[in-house]
Order: C-alpha cells, then sequence, then structure tokens
C-alpha cells in the first residue's frame, strides 16, 4: 500500500518495507510473546495488502470555507488532513470526496466535527455526521438530497439527537467455506472491520471445532459473528453476550440466516457462572434446561481486558478450548491459568491491522 500521509497520520505506525515487513514484524513478537506456552509454527492469515478496512471513522476539520477529513498526527503534532486513506475499503474511498462536495453544495457543514463510514462488500453504506449543534428538518430535509444522490444512508448525530434517513444498518454477506452468512450491522455497535480477515477467522474456528455430534456454549458472543456459522457443526448452541443491544442483533441475525438451535443469553460471563453453579437463579435462564445440553467444547472471544480469573476457571472445565483474542497481551495472562489444565495444539495470527501493532490471535487448547 503506498499512501501521501506514510509518517504523518496516525492511522499507520508500521509502513517501512511494505506490507510483508510489517507481518513478519509482528509474527516475530508473538513468536517470542508465546514461546512458553506454544513452540510449533503460528498460522498466518493475511489481510489484503489496501482497501481492508470496511469501518473508518475521519474528524472533519475546518479551514476558512473549506472542510476536510483529518486524522490525530503520529507524533501527536495536532491533525493531518487527509487527501487519501488507502486503507478503507473501495466503496468508502469513492464516497469520501463526493461526500464533502455535497456536504458543502448544501450547506450542511456547520459545526460538523465527524464522519463515521460503515459499509459491506457490496458497497451498502451508512455515514454518520457528528454535530456540534442541534439539527432541524431543513438539515433532515438536505441529508435526504445528499443520501439519494449518493445512495446511501445518512444519521445526523447530536447530543441526545439521532436522526435517520434511509436507515441505520447494512447487510453484510460473508462466505464462510463456500457458504453465505447474511449480518446485519447496525451504526454505532461493534463490527469486525477487516471483513477478508473476519471470514477467515471465523473458517479458521470451524477448522478447530471436535466432536460436533455434541453442543457448543459460546461466551461473549456479540452480534453472533462466530455463532450463527458454528450452528450448523452443532446440535445445539448456548450463547452468552451483556450487550442487550448485541444479543437482540445476533436473534436477528440467526432469524436473517434460517437457524433455530442457537439460545442467546444476555448475561455477564460472572452471572452465567452462578446459574451454571446453582448459585443464583436468574429469570432469563427460566426457559432454558442446562442439563439438556452435552457440553465439551468452549469458544471465547472476550474484549480487550481478556478474561478474569473466575472466567478462565469455567472454561477450563470443558475438554476443547477455541479462544480468539483480540489482544495478545491478556492473552498471554489468560495462558498462565489456562495451560495448567490444556495444552495448545494449534496458534493463529490474524492480520485485522495492517500496518499497526495490532494483531488478532487464535488458540486451540485441549485438555491434558
Amino acid at each position: 500500500m503506498e499512501c501521501k500521509h506514510f509518517g504523518e497520520c496516525g492511522s499507520c505506525k508500521i509502513y517501512a518495507d511494505g506490507y510483508e515487513a510489517q507481518l513478519d514484524q509482528k509474527l516475530k513478537i508473538n513468536q517470542e510473546r508465546f514461546g512458553a506456552f506454544y513452540n510449533s509454527d503460528i498460522k498466518i492469515y493475511r489481510s489484503p495488502t489496501q482497501n481492508y478496512r470496511s469501518r473508518a471513522e475521519f474528524k472533519i476539520w475546518h479551514v476558512e470555507d473549506e472542510i476536510h477529513y483529518a486524522m490525530n498526527h503520529l507524533e501527536h503534532k495536532g491533525v493531518v488532513l487527509i487527501e487519501e486513506c488507502p486503507q478503507v475499503s473501495e466503496h468508502i474511498q469513492s464516497i469520501m470526496p463526493k461526500l464533502l462536495d455535497k456536504i458543502k453544495e448544501f450547506g450542511i457543514g456547520f459545526k460538523l466535527f465527524g464522519a463515521d463510514f460503515l459499509s459491506s462488500q457490496n458497497g451498502e453504506m451508512v455515514v454518520s455526521l457528528l454535530y456540534h449543534r442541534k439539527l432541524d428538518d431543513e438539515w433532515k430535509s438536505l441529508a435526504q438530497k445528499i443520501a439519494n444522490e449518493l445512495g446511501i444512508y445518512i444519521i445526523g448525530r447530536s447530543r441526545k439527537q439521532k436522526l435517520v434517513i434511509g436507515q441505520d444498518y447494512i447487510t453484510e454477506n460473508l462466505n464462510i467455506n463456500n457458504e453465505v452468512y447474511k449480518f446485519n450491522y447496525i451504526e454505532n455497535s461493534f463490527t469486525q472491520p477487516n471483513a477478508k480477515v473476519n471470514e477467515q477467522m471465523i473458517e479458521w474456528a470451524i477448522s478447530s471445532l471436535e466432536d460436533t455430534d455434541s453442543d457448543l456454549l459460546e461466551l461473549y458472543c456479540g452480534a453472533g459473528n462466530f455463532t450463527i456459522p458454528f450452528a450448523n457443526r452443532f446440535n445445539k448452541v448456548l450463547a452468552t453476550e451483556i450487550s442487550k443491544s448485541s444479543i437482540n442483533a445476533a436473534k436477528s441475525n440467526m432469524a436473517l440466516n434460517d437457524v433455530d438451535n442457537i439460545e442467546f443469553v444476555r448475561m455477564s460471563v460472572e452471572e452465567f457462572v452462578q446459574a451454571l453453579d446453582g448459585v443464583r437463579e436468574f429469570r432469563r435462564m427460566k426457559d432454558i434446561d442446562i442439563n439438556d445440553y452435552s457440553i465439551n467444547t468452549i469458544f471465547v472471544d472476550p474484549p480487550r481486558s481478556g478474561m478474569d480469573l473466575a472466567s478462565c476457571e469455567f472454561s477450563a472445565r470443558q475438554d476443547n478450548i477455541i479462544y480468539i483474542s483480540c489482544n495478545p497481551e491478556t492473552l498471554v495472562r489468560n495462558l498462565e491459568v489456562l495451560c495448567k489444565t490444556h495444552k495448545i495444539v494449534d496458534m493463529a495470527l490474524f492480520d485485522q491491522f495492517p500496518y499497526t501493532n495490532h494483531v488478532e490471535m487464535g488458540v486451540k487448547l485441549k485438555r491434558v
């Protein structure tokens, strides 16, 4: 990837010698990081070298009568005015300059300070425009014209205000082992930013599953990104998530894919463990007979903070653990607990965020 803003824009931090060099650097760092637990080859799953981000957030910067996209400076020297961003998908890249022109043409740039883009691989797009002022019916009418002309959905956001032009979600199609799964991605909620790497993560996780004649337990299921492709590999899936909006999205996505063997439960991991162990009763579990499940595999995809000790110890009750981590540092901490009872039999590196220090890791553990 070539970009005129390398060395200034804070979005990319590792760019010398190109994509392969930054990937090799990440691999070496993580081979050393996990050497105490795993000495075999780490599988590498590459990203497209450019146009890989289907979600992007930009500042809107005002210079006299002109408006520009902007990002924080790499060395914290204010902002960098952005003329191009090869990171973002071709669909976002195409819309960006057209949107700025329309915002200026229709005069809706007053106190606009941000623009967030969410696109599917097919080009369906929601753009959220962020303001430091209350939006009125005139703004809505003008934004509707821009949305119609550009073929996008627009959301206007200001304090305690959300105006939706069209709809507030896109529908993404993920190709997993030659099967297509549909997901509604809602604006301002978590989605995987790199669709191609996301597809590879799901395929790796599926290939790691064993004994699929039984049932699966999943913690931190989000909107069902992994859960739904897992479902036809198991008799039943029991999945938990603390976020109400994510659970609602997961149930919607389950219906979208005609899946009916998943029970989504809105509970924290701590609450779920208490329910399974009979420490507390929860109305949210009243229709679920946990004794009807035959589980020996658990899948976890925790937030950056990783799992706490109780969650690790609970996960270690299962014979097979599949762990997707967005933070290798907390994964190391969790493996110090999990590897007391389990052995790592496979590890993968997913280059979800090229040209940065971040990677996602996949780990398969089996009881010793």
